[in-house]
């Protein structure tokens, strides 16, 4: 299959974030394929996870987390970036992987009119709200299925895993007020340089 499928993202949001790196990330757009290899991710496990937006229960903004793998939790904050996540896990138990940054590969004069600030320089996707915005996603697509056959927005599979031995944790961004051991666990994920 050129795209992953459901059994891949059915697992612990901990194992599928570091397996998501070098996977690439497309998006259908207009005839367009925009497209960039996934280099940092953040994992988002469960009620337990005082980082988790499930922290609070099921919520309708969450209701996509407790739904089945392999959907798009895509949410907006700070009143101006969209957030794509990937759910992970069983049904009912919510868990979701956030695609915190990608390297552009393709669709780079379209990606360069959606979000010309930066672009093309190494800060160009380098975060959750960039990426969205150099792949045109908005909460319109929110709940959409990445394993369906017709999906206008899919994961596919690295060439080769990234071995833990040349991968970087770290603590999650943005969790200021995230009490402890929650705040630093090192559920972020990303290739070493």
């Amino acid at each position: 299959m050129p795209y992953l499928q459901r059994t891949f993202f059915e697992r612990s949001a901990l194992f599928v974030a570091p397996d998501l790196l070098g996977c690439t990330l497309v998006r259908l757009k207009d005839g367009i394929r925009l497209a960039g290899v996934i280099v940092e991710t953040e994992a988002y496990q469960g009620e337990e996870d005082l980082g988790c937006h499930a922290r609070a229960g099921r919520t309708p903004r969450t209701e996509i987390m407790y739904g089945s793998a392999g959907h798009a939790y895509i949410y907006f904050t700070y009143g101006m970036h969209w957030m794509l996540n990937v759910v992970t896990e069983r049904e009912g138990y919510p868990a979701a992987v956030l695609i915190r940054a990608i390297l552009p590969q393709e669709g780079l004069d379209e990606m360069t009119r959606l979000r010309p600030n930066l672009a093309r320089t190494a800060h160009w996707t380098d975060g959750p709200g960039k990426l969205t915005q150099a792949l045109d996603l908005n909460g319109g697509m929110n709940g959409l299925d990445l394993c369906a056959p017709a999906s206008p927005l899919f994961i596919e599979p690295a060439g080769q895993a990234t071995a833990v031995a040349q991968m970087v944790t770290g603590p999650r961004i943005g969790l200021t007020s995230v009490p402890e051991p929650w705040k630093s666990i090192p559920w972020r994920f990303r290739p070493k340089i």
